[in-house]
């Protein structure tokens, strides 16, 4: 596997590869993950994918810190800039202007984030001395601690928005808490000025939630169905190794012809998905079942249209166009769990799998478990404890195999409700 298990202190082990070490290669040569690596070795490292599922955490050696415009690499030499950034010269231009800001002594490398070309050369230089700052506090804390144990944590939400939402476009910035208020004040009298005057603290007393909707919005993004405007919707389907979604007309029937309705619903879907990518934080492979389309002139529309839809998301995407099943196959890079992941978890009844066992069939199986316990105990009598419904069919439609059952073990059998148990829950007493 050529990988080393790190205690980071949770309750799994995080994963480190030999390829998200620093200092793996001599040369062109990785060398091998025992040479570099020893159990009971304290290293310095970076989570760059959260805990998923069962899987936990992703490490690697090769530290990076962000600040609003740049991104501190303090292990590498080179001056990287963000790939939207196309434009050749201003890409040059940016390149020029960073190293004239850097120490004379610089032994750093940093990334140039898309934001940083609306930044004054003052911005950029702030930029410098507070990650530089950041990675002296990093270093003189990971030199006296003992691990495992946390040297640095990302800023919180409240601060991430500030830092990599917020621009020049943004109209304001409402806040109903007055300690977050002040703290993001102060935050952006030290690194962003120009968004200070746009912090409001929010005092009314109609909760901020409500005032726009964002419960709603919220409990949208956790269901399968999401209706579209023109009458069609999506079906969303998350599981363990990918994310389906699938588009129906609904009652959508605009259009001179059915191919034009097609065509329609399937653009309108396009911008949705873009959208519910981002609001569901959905990540890894994803495949997408348009409505069949007839015309090549459509299907070309439609995919170029999710490629513009999906160039808003600052996640990475790759979209890898239409399948010979006429499925649309993408990946979005996931480096957390999704939306639904974070805030709910498996039902307690179905354990996740969104379906229970119909009452008759916890009947038979209570039958054959009944079976099973009358050969192995001699109990004068066997009690059934069950739901509602599931005592309700043994006294109607099951009585008979009920009392079948009784009469073959020779022992009687008494029933009894237990109103906490769900359906598919039950237990057998022997008295």
């Amino acid at each position: 596997m050529q990988s080393a298990f790190i205690d980071i202190g949770l309750d799994r082990a995080a994963f480190l590869h030999v390829g998200d070490i620093w200092d793996a290669r001599e040369g062109d040569v990785v060398r091998p993950i025992e040479r570099l690596l020893h159990e009971g070795q304290n290293v310095l490292v970076q989570v760059i994918k959260d805990p998923i599922s069962a899987k936990g955490a992703r490490l690697s050696t090769q530290i990076s810190m962000a600040g609003r415009f740049l991104v501190y690499l303090p292990q590498e030499t080179r001056i990287g800039i963000s790939q939207k950034i196309e434009d050749e010269a201003e890409r040059e231009l940016l390149r020029v202007r960073l190293q004239s800001l850097l120490p004379q002594d610089e032994h750093g490398g940093f990334i140039i984030r898309t934001m940083a070309n609306m930044a004054e050369d003052c911005d950029l230089a702030a930029d410098v001395e507070y990650l530089h700052t950041l990675w002296d506090a990093i270093k003189n804390r990971a030199n006296t601690s003992e691990g495992p144990c946390l040297i640095y944590q990302e800023l919180d939400l409240a601060h991430r928005v500030l830092r990599d939402f917020a621009n020049d476009e943004t109209d304001r910035i409402l806040v109903d808490s007055r300690e977050t208020y002040l703290r993001m004040m102060g935050f952006a009298e030290d690194f962003t000025r120009k968004l200070a005057g746009k912090i409001n603290h929010y005092a009314a007393e109609r909760p901020l939630f409500d005032l726009y909707g964002v419960e709603e919005e919220i409990e949208r993004a956790l269901g399968r169905r999401v209706d579209l405007k023109s009458g069609g919707y999506l079906i969303i389907d998350q599981t363990e190794a990918l994310t389906t979604i699938d588009v129906n007309t609904g009652g959508y029937t605009s259009g001179r012809t059915f191919d034009e309705t097609i065509f329609k619903t399937n653009l309108e879907a396009a911008q949705a998905i873009a959208r519910q990518l981002r609001l569901r934080n959905l990540g890894g492979i994803i495949i997408i079942d348009f409505i069949d389309m007839d015309v090549a002139e459509h299907k070309e529309a439609v995919l170029g249209e999710v490629t513009k839809a999906m160039a808003r998301d600052r996640t990475r995407i790759t979209i890898n166009g239409f399948t010979s099943l006429g499925l649309v196959e993408m990946t979005r890079k996931r480096t957390r769990e999704s939306l639904a992941r974070q805030i709910c978890e498996p039902c307690p009844t179905c354990q996740g799998r969104g379906q229970i066992k119909t009452a008759q069939s916890v009947c038979y199986e209570i039958l054959r478990n009944l079976m099973r316990e009358a050969r192995q105990f001699n109990a004068r009598e066997f009690r059934i404890l069950a739901s509602q419904t599931v005592i309700d069919l043994f006294l109607d439609e099951e009585s008979q195999n009920l009392a079948q059952l009784s009469d073959f073990i020779g022992k009687p059998v008494s029933l009894q409700v237990e109103g906490l148990f769900t359906q598919e829950q039950y237990d057998i007493i022997l008295l």
